[in-house]
């Protein structure tokens, strides 16, 4: 018989979050989320998001005007021109400085107080839309990186909505929209407000053209582990993902998901004794994690292991009421078959 689960479940029940805001609910908190618009050097426009930040400041990423001509920001048909910028380019975190502007600054909440499965919600300008457009989610992904954290959700983002804002329940700015994986299974990544604050302490720079390249557009091989396992996943190169998620664990063993990462890979692999020794590791670092959750029951399943399947479900049915009841059944199944 297989050993009980040494970690306490932690019940994140739907009811115990807010509701999502609505376009009402957000109209006036998307005052403060404004167009960028570029002029290119072949003559053709670009155009991505920014978020008022303070009286004077605009963040937006750095892609959206790197090597550009000249920007501007657009609000309410009203064009107004930066006098200077500031400029971490690696990070892909810019704040365009402005005389006074008409618009509320939002306040900004560190990254290090979020939690995995908290609701979020992103606004941006996606594909040239004329007002900020919302998209719902929860938090997937914390990463440490460079000094602070960067957040995956599942709040979807797209073309245009670079440097747009990610929010949490009480409008507090958690991120800044800024790149996503290919596929329609995309992960999406938000930098942190540390860098945005950083940044407000720095220097101005002169020009707009640069050679730095951002961390996220580095050779596949020199970008963070969180990013280096997501094509592997996606496109179920077990062998692969396994090689790095377990260069990762070694890394970083505090992970929850270097862990994570390396079950999935072993139940690819179809070794799920090794799957479940990892996906207990990782839920025991992070028992927010609903994803490992799930996989881990998975894996139980599969092992026959009647104990942790047990242990898992009610956190399950708490959280999701349909998968609950395909554990519930997966455990009537075992306890059939136990003479």
């Amino acid at each position: 018989m297989k050993p009980l689960l040494l970690f306490p479940i932690v019940l994140l029940t739907i009811a115990d979050a807010q509701a999502q805001p609505t376009i009402v609910d957000t109209l006036e908190l998307g005052h403060s989320i404004v167009m960028v618009t570029t002029d290119l050097p072949d003559g053709s426009n670009g155009r991505g998001s920014g978020v008022v930040v303070s009286p004077e400041y605009v963040a937006t990423n750095c892609h959206v005007i790197a090597n550009s001509k000249g920007v501007n920001i657009a609000k309410f048909r009203d064009g107004y021109q930066p006098i200077a910028l500031k400029a971490n380019w690696k990070r892909d975190v810019c704040l365009l400085k402005f005389d006074p502007l008409p618009f509320k600054p939002i306040p900004m909440r560190d990254s290090k107080s979020l939690q995995y499965e908290e609701e979020v919600f992103s606004m941006s300008f996606p594909a040239g839309a004329p007002v900020p457009q919302l998209s719902y989610g929860a938090i997937k992904g914390i990463y440490p990186f460079d000094g602070s954290l960067v957040v995956r959700s599942n709040a979807s983002f797209y073309m245009g909505s670079s440097g747009g804002a990610l929010f949490d329940q009480n409008f507090n700015l958690i991120g800044l929209t800024t790149f996503k994986s290919p596929g329609h299974q995309a992960f999406y990544y938000s930098l942190p407000v540390e860098w945005i604050k950083e940044l407000m302490e720095a220097p101005e720079v002169t020009s707009l053209k640069t050679n730095d390249v951002p961390f996220w557009a580095l050779p596949l091989e020199e970008r963070p582990y969180f990013m280096q396992v997501v094509l592997p996943y996606q496109n179920a190169d077990w062998p692969s993902l396994q090689t790095i998620a377990a260069n990762w664990s070694k890394k970083e063993p505090a992970s929850a998901d270097a862990w994570y990462f390396l079950g999935l890979a072993e139940e690819g692999l179809q070794h799920y004794a090794q799957a479940e020794q990892d996906l207990k590791r990782a839920y025991a670092l992070n028992q927010r994690d609903y994803d490992a959750l799930l996989a881990l029951s998975r894996v139980a399943f599969l092992q026959k292991d009647l104990a942790t399947l047990e242990t898992l479900q009610p956190g399950i049915q708490a959280i999701d009421p349909a998968e609950g009841e395909k554990v519930a059944q997966q455990i009537l199944t075992l306890r059939q078959a136990t003479p």
